[in-house]
């Protein structure tokens, strides 16, 4: 069993808590802690919920979040025992979409078929979205019950899907707590630096702005080799072609800005569609049915995934300095 001792935690939280004048950010060893006793199946409700809450008016910080990772790899069976295929790229996708296909997994087997192992982690269902394994088993491609049998499903198949409810029971269970908090928590932040396998390469969408240096930061600390982070469609971690985005390039500790030049093709759609029609459409570009738009999109995703398993940076793709303010 992976659980700590308990220990008294409430001080941790009341410095996190004091609010928006008072409230302090925690080391990275000590949000280890904390977050390790909380997802322990006999944590103290109120204290989770306090925590969360606390943490999402504070905002967490790049050494919190890798204190918070590290907590979360313990629950996991397996991790750090399983061998990893060179070139691997970690694909979390806890979003879902609800207003396009999810062109990003077109691409995923585009890099599947050139030789690029791709190991996707997510929830399989979302309310009111279209999840990536509710897409990719429609596809044929198999799903994983633990890291063990993930690692023999990519080695044999090239791609394998896994979902958090089974790699970590504990960590699934605090993030499915977004309905009754009501708001987003540290946790969906956490899935998608989860890196189960430890994959050499990472390819990570989010929502919002701020966190591409928070994430990118993190990931420096955790000693992931490489990562692009970036403002993916929906959340989702897919480039948007039509416009420029946010994109952080991350290696080892380095932290860099890149840009490439959109597509001037129309702009990703703003009104949901019907999940059915959703599901079709996602599976129909898996078959190569792509408008204009999609096909620049998996084409950058493609360079995505090039670089994300070699290093390689895509030839008109450039980079630059992060400004800190």
């Amino acid at each position: 069993m992976w659980y700590k001792s308990a220990m008294d935690i409430s001080p941790l939280i009341k410095r996190v808590a004091r609010g928006k004048h008072g409230s302090e950010n925690l080391s990275r060893d000590e949000a280890r802690l904390v977050f390790e006793q909380l997802l322990s199946p006999d944590a103290d409700e109120l204290q989770l919920g306090a925590f969360l809450i606390a943490q999402r008016m504070k905002g967490e910080t790049s050494g919190e979040l890798a204190g918070f990772v590290e907590a979360a790899r313990a629950t996991i069976a397996g991790y750090g025992k399983v061998d990893v295929l060179k070139g691997a790229v970690d694909l979390p996708c806890y979003a879902g979409k609800r207003r396009a296909g999810h062109a990003y997994l077109a691409a995923a087997l585009k890099a599947r078929d050139a030789g690029i192992p791709v190991f996707v982690h997510g929830v399989d269902q979302i309310e009111g979205r279209v999840t990536a394994w509710q897409v990719l088993q429609r596809a044929g491609i198999n799903r994983a019950g633990n890291l063990v049998e993930a690692a023999q499903l990519i080695q044999r198949d090239g791609i394998v899907y896994a979902d958090l409810s089974d790699l970590s029971p504990d960590l699934f269970r605090i993030y499915s707590l977004r309905s009754r908090l009501g708001v987003r928590s540290f946790v969906n932040t956490v899935t998608r630096l989860l890196n189960p396998m430890g994959c050499e390469g990472q390819l990570n969408g989010f929502f919002h702005t701020p966190y591409a240096d928070y994430m990118a930061e993190a990931n420096g600390l955790l000693g992931q080799l490489r990562a692009l982070i970036f403002m993916g469609a929906e959340g989702e971690p897919e480039l948007y072609a039509d416009r420029q985005k946010v994109i952080v390039k991350q290696q080892g500790k380095l932290v860099t800005r890149l840009t490439f030049p959109a597509s001037g093709l129309d702009y990703y759609p703003r009104l949901p569609m019907d999940v059915q029609t959703l599901t079709e459409q996602s599976v129909s570009m898996l078959n190569d049915v792509l408008s204009d738009r999609e096909c620049a999109v998996v084409q950058r995703m493609d360079e995505a995934f090039s670089w994300a398993a070699t290093g390689v940076m895509p030839a008109d793709w450039r980079e630059e300095e992060m400004k800190h303010e």
